[in-house]
């Protein structure tokens, strides 16, 4: 590689690391505890045990459950019904107006057979939010998304200038070489290229997945404009219904299922979220497995009749979307990819710990791409000389 060429990855690798180390530093720290996030509910009893569901019992009427929610929250309105994969709970977003957003709605949490309300905190309360808050938008929306996914896009650029750096730096060395009785900063930048090229892989795929998925609320409006539009048109100058006048959400959801019946709902969305419209029930149906019940496919329902509307397919953005979500947090093989994404994590945290070392130890520029240059040649250190 030419000096000029070496010298230009070396500052787009520093500069662009240098700009997002300290949000990924936040980024990582936040991300250990939510990938256990599920785990961490059950020990805390933020998300409370279900009893045992009798072989002969029969779930609830769906419609019950959701005035038992609104009975627990006087003057709010449903939002969003939704069933707990592996719980026989279930749980009814509620709140003020149809388009409330998630940091101000209410949650209630039922037996999806016994009607019973179970006990539990509010999903926007707690440390565990505060910590997802912070990690998605530190607390400013769309804004604080956009900025941090910018910066999980200079990570990847970081990740890839620190590959083609690799190279050159390591040709005379072997893996894993970590010289101790030198420099110190000849120890850390050794211990910094090591864990660096064990966590590529794993960096760069959690960093782009983190990009994408700050796209979400994007993503979602263009989808609801792009094909949930089709629909609305259909009911141009028509109110939104009423409550009062809403039609059975039982028997829309056992419509869904006739009309999938491979696919089990996961979630079901009131008219006015933004996910189906003014005027239909979303019932969003997903397979069983690790990757289909990340794959949703939604069926409409007329909301003043029950009747079927339609089955739109989810464009390829929202797909590649859905299928980011889970694997950003190691949600796909349980425990084991989970504890492997945290050790991952904990790696990751040491690069960019010590990148900030070799930063406050830089020395030149000019100095820095002669040590990659020259790097493993016997006898030269020119980490201390420089």
């Amino acid at each position: 590689m030419q000096r000029d060429t070496l010298k230009t990855w070396f500052l787009v690798h520093k500069w662009t690391s240098l700009v997002c180390t300290l949000f990924l530093l936040m980024l990582c720290v936040t991300g250990l505890p939510l990938v256990f996030w599920e785990e961490i509910s059950h020990l805390t009893g933020a998300e409370p045990e279900a009893a045992p569901v009798a072989a002969d019992a029969r779930p609830a009427d769906i419609d019950e459950l959701v005035r038992t929610a609104l009975a627990e929250y006087p003057g709010d309105v449903p939002l969003f019904f939704g069933w707990d994969d592996h719980s026989p709970s279930v749980y009814v977003n509620t709140g003020a107006r149809p388009d409330t957003p998630p940091p101000e709605m209410h949650t209630a949490i039922m037996h999806g057979y016994t009607g019973e309300v179970l006990p539990a905190p509010q999903f926007n309360e707690g440390v565990m939010y505060f910590l997802y808050r912070l990690h998605t938008d530190v607390f400013v929306g769309l804004p604080g998304m956009l900025f941090l996914g910018s910066m999980a896009v200079l990570f990847a650029v970081a990740i890839v200038s620190g590959l083609v750096l690799y190279g050159p730096f390591m040709r005379k060395l072997r893996f894993g070489t970590l010289r101790t009785g030198r420099s110190r900063r000849l120890a850390w930048l050794d211990l910094h290229n090591v864990l660096g090229i064990v966590t590529l892989g794993w960096a760069f795929v959690v960093g782009i997945t983190g990009a994408i998925n700050t796209l979400a609320g994007p993503l979602e409006q263009a989808w609801q404009a792009e094909q949930l539009g089709e629909f609305a048109s259909r009911y141009e100058g028509r109110p939104r219904p009423s409550q009062l006048h809403l039609a059975s959400l039982d028997a829309a959801v056992a419509t869904a299922r006739a009309a999938e019946p491979g696919m089990t709902p996961a979630f079901v969305s009131f008219p006015g979220t933004g996910y189906s419209g003014d005027h239909h029930y979303g019932v969003f149906m997903h397979g069983d497995t690790p990757l289909t019940e990340r794959l949703y496919r939604p069926v409409l329902i007329d909301a003043r009749t029950g009747e079927l509307t339609a089955q739109p397919q989810l464009p390829t953005y929202m797909t590649v979307l859905l299928m980011s979500q889970p694997l950003h947090f190691g949600n796909y093989g349980g425990m084991p990819l989970k504890v492997l994404w945290a050790l991952l994590d904990l790696l990751t945290i040491m690069v960019l710990a010590s990148g900030l070392y070799l930063w406050f130890k830089r020395g030149s520029t000019e100095a820095r791409v002669r040590e990659i240059e020259r790097m493993g040649e016997p006898g030269i250190d020119e980490g201390a000389r420089a």
